[in-house]
C-alpha cells in the first residue's frame, strides 16, 4: 500500500459517447497497473464509494467510478439523485454496459496501464458487475451481493431490475462473489443457483457466504456492517484483483 495518490473528479465518455462525471484515483508511481472499475450502489455516486475508489489506488489500481446518474441529476445530492433516477425507471442494461465501457477505455488510456480491467459492485452494482462481466471482455469481477441477478425483485423496484442470469453464457472472466447468509436480496439459494449454472457452464467462479450477515455488509456507516465479514471480504477482494490484474 502507499498514501501517495492522487484523486479528481473528471470526465469521460460513457454510453453513446454521452459526457458523464466519474471520480477517478490512482497511485503517483509510474509502475504497470490494472484498471478497476467501481460500480456504485443505489444511492451510489457518494463519499462512501470515493473512499472506495481511494482505497483500490491506495493498494496500487487505477480506480475510476462512473456516475451512473450524471445525465439525469448532475451535481444533485446522492439521494436526490437516486431518487430521480428511480422515478425514470432505473439506469438501463444498455446504457450501464455503455459506461463501464467508457470506464475501461478512460482507464486503459491512463500512463502505466497494463491493459487490465476488474470490474465491482455493491447491491445493484453487483447486478450491474455480473452484466458487465457477461456483455464486455473483462479481466475480473467482484458481485458484492447483487441483487436480481437471479431472482424478480419484489414491487415497487425500477423496471430495469429484472433477472440476468441467461446471461451467464457470456461470462468473460473469473468471479468472486461475496455474499451474506441472512441477506434475501439476493438470498442464499438464489446465489446457490448462480453457482449451480456457472458449474454447469464451466465458468470459473469462488463464492464466498458469511454467517451472521446480512445485506450491505461492508457499509461501515450502515447499522448492517460487519467487521469480521467486510475485513475478511477485502481481503479476498484484493487476493482476487492481485492473481488476475
Amino acid at each position: 500500500m502507499s498514501d501517495a495518490l492522487r484523486a479528481e473528479t473528471v470526465t469521460i465518455k460513457g454510453h453513446d459517447d454521452d459526457e458523464i462525471e466519474a471520480y477517478l484515483a490512482r497511485p503517483l508511481g509510474d509502475e504497470p497497473r490494472g484498471g478497476v472499475v467501481v460500480i456504485h450502489h443505489m444511492p451510489g455516486y457518494d463519499a462512501a464509494t470515493k473512499e472506495m475508489v481511494r482505497r483500490f489506488a491506495a493498494h496500487g489500481y487505477a480506480a475510476l467510478c462512473p456516475n451512473l446518474y450524471s445525465r439525469e441529476a448532475p451535481g444533485a445530492d446522492p439521494d436526490d439523485a437516486a431518487a430521480t433516477v428511480r422515478a425514470a425507471g432505473g439506469v438501463p442494461d444498455e446504457r450501464l454496459v455503455g459506461d463501464v465501457d467508457g470506464a475501461a477505455r478512460y482507464l486503459n488510456s491512463l500512463e502505466g496501464a497494463n491493459g487490465k480491467i476488474g470490474v465491482i459492485g455493491h447491491c445493484s452494482g453487483g447486478r450491474q458487475t455480473f452484466l458487465s462481466a457477461c456483455s464486455l471482455q473483462i479481466d475480473a469481477a467482484v458481485d458484492c451481493y447483487g441483487a436480481f441477478v437471479v431472482g424478480d425483485p419484489p414491487a415497487g423496484m425500477p423496471p430495469t431490475m429484472k433477472p440476468i442470469l441467461g446471461l451467464a453464457p457470456r461470462l468473460s472472466c473469473p468471479l468472486l462473489g461475496l455474499f451474506g447468509a441472512e441477506d434475501k436480496f439476493p438470498s442464499p439459494a438464489e446465489t446457490a443457483k448462480l453457482s449451480e449454472e456457472l458449474d454447469r457452464l464451466g465458468k470459473e467462479h469462488e463464492f464466498h457466504t458469511y454467517e451472521n450477515a446480512g445485506h450491505a455488509f461492508f457499509a461501515v456507516d450502515r447499522p448492517s456492517y460487519r467487521v469480521e465479514a467486510a475485513v475478511d471480504g477485502w481481503g479476498k477482494i484484493f487476493d482476487f484483483f492481485g492473481r488476475y490484474l
